[in-house]
């Protein structure tokens, strides 16, 4: 295994440590950050948090901007933050180099069409490939949630709907909850998955949540959010919940845009709710 610590730095008590490794689901090098709390150690293994970002976006953003250190490190929670999709010269790109297809746009699927198919493969990497070597190679249970934004927030959704086994608790800032239905989804899903829109449907959150969930689900989504009518759509996303009986709370928050001054300012409560639903299984302190 070809993992390399490229960087670190002590924060909040703990570490924030930054990675390469060889990933074979992506068939390229790929990169991660991992914040390690305090009391994190080989005799007390801590729950994990996964953060999926969105559009243009790396493993940096969120772990620069976001202000999570302190309350993951007061609740003993690690957070692992992946790349948006596989990076390299040989992986290809948008023709235009758009910033919402190919490279850093990897939209958390598994792509079926090429030349996307060989390396595209993000849904594997976040749900099998980079937890177990995670937990392989840090003091990390096995319990873990899932979170992120836009389409990190559409990531987080349709890998937790999808993987209910794997997590215990799901939540989202400003996610795309109707990929079909919108530009960015339907650009993504039809190059990575092909024209056949039922193909899509697995990665679409307002449909897979109707067959039902039995995770909790927290989403917040602003009000002045620049992209809330054409490319987020969490009205649909609820209606869907409700409908079906599923245990997901949307909190509009008047005056917030789609940017991380939004998500720092609630980033306590979505790591608080987290914990919550961790420490049942884990007897966070």
């Amino acid at each position: 295994m070809n993992l390399q610590n490229i960087s670190q730095s002590k924060v909040a008590g703990g570490w924030h440590k930054q990675y390469q490794h060889d990933a074979k689901s992506v068939n390229c090098m790929m990169q991660f950050a991992i914040f390690l709390p305090p009391n994190a150690s080989e005799t007390n293994k801590v729950p994990v948090l996964y953060w999926l970002s969105g559009l243009t976006c790396d493993d940096q953003n969120f772990m620069q901007k976001a202000g999570a250190f302190k309350k993951a490190a007061e609740l003993g929670i690690a957070i692992v933050c992946a790349d948006t999709s596989p990076r390299g010269d040989g992986v290809p790109d948008d023709e235009n180099a758009a910033y919402d297809f190919g490279l850093g746009a990897g939209f958390y699927v598994n792509a079926t069409q090429a030349p996307w198919n060989k390396h595209y493969q993000m849904a594997d990497y976040i749900n099998q490939e980079l937890p177990a070597l995670v937990e392989a190679h840090f003091p990390v249970t096995e319990q873990k949630s899932i979170s992120g934004h836009s389409m990190g927030g559409h990531g987080a959704l349709t890998i937790g709907l999808k993987n209910q086994q794997n997590y215990q608790s799901i939540s989202a800032f400003s996610p795309i909850c109707n990929p079909i239905d919108c530009p960015w989804g339907k650009k993504s899903l039809s190059n990575y998955l092909g024209n056949n829109q039922s193909d899509w449907l697995e990665y679409d959150a307002s449909q897979l949540i109707k067959a039902g969930c039995i995770l909790p689900i927290l989403v917040d989504q602003g009000e002045a959010d620049q992209f809330l009518e054409t490319q987020l759509k969490p009205q649909r996303l609820l209606n869907a919940a409700e409908e079906n009986g599923v245990d997901l709370l949307l909190r509009m928050q008047p005056g917030y845009d789609h940017s991380y001054f939004f998500i720092s300012s609630f980033i306590d409560d979505h790591l608080a709710f987290h914990a919550k639903h961790l420490k049942a299984i884990n007897d966070i302190k």
